[in-house]
């Protein structure tokens, strides 16, 4: 590694410690709490022909998975802007006043440097129509204060309907003069804007924790 990469690397690493011991808190203190919730609702899992015991444990792996999902995706956003920010400095997270309806007031832009406006997700398995009218909306706003709509999105959902989301999704982009990376498209998209390689060093991350991984 170069030096640049060396200290980035540091510092996703760092973050990334946050990130687990808070996912790891978080989770604990959830547990704690659900062992005097009120499960009267497993009436309805029997009824379905789910028992007690596999109720518990769907209950507390949608809990655990609510949980992860947030704090995945909000540790790879800061992570991608860490790397912008290493060849961008005046890169910033800030809000723009929507000027084409009321709800809602503002949107927010992940990352904003060169007028370029990116939306950063780690993956998107929505299947809501109204998502898309939200991001149509959020998109022509950006566009018309000037800047460029990009979406930068590292995993593919698998399920078709969310799929078709995502195509959806692009079409509108490109139709505003916007960009839309995903997949392998979105980690070199990062590496091309930074010169760093943020998918080596969350794998060497991931390699150094294969021994130590905490049950959750």
């Amino acid at each position: 590694m170069t030096y640049l990469e060396m200290m980035i690397y540091n510092k996703i690493k760092k973050l990334a410690n946050k990130y687990m011991n808070n996912l790891h808190k978080s989770i604990d203190k959830r547990i704690e709490e659900m062992k005097s919730d009120n499960k009267d609702h497993y009436l309805i899992y029997e009824v379905l022909g789910v028992s007690d015991q596999e109720g518990d444990l769907i209950d507390l792996y949608q809990n655990k998975g609510r949980f992860l999902y947030k704090y995945a995706g909000s540790f790879l956003e800061e992570a991608t802007i860490i790397c912008f920010k290493s060849a961008y400095p005046t890169a910033k997270k800030c809000r723009i006043e929507n000027t084409l309806g009321s709800r809602p007031k503002t949107f927010e832009i992940d990352c904003l440097f060169d007028k370029k406006a990116h939306e950063i997700k780690w993956r998107d398995a929505t299947t809501d129509g109204d998502h898309i009218t939200k991001e149509h909306t959020r998109i022509q706003v950006i566009s018309k204060k000037g800047y460029t709509p990009i979406r930068v999105m590292f995993f593919y959902p698998n399920r078709e309907q969310a799929k078709k989301i995502q195509d959806t999704l692009k079409t509108l982009y490109l139709g505003v003069g916007g960009q839309y990376y995903y997949g392998d498209d979105a980690w070199d998209y990062v590496y091309k804007q930074t010169g760093i390689n943020l998918l080596k060093i969350l794998e060497k991350i991931a390699n150094e924790r294969k021994n130590n991984i905490k049950t959750l």
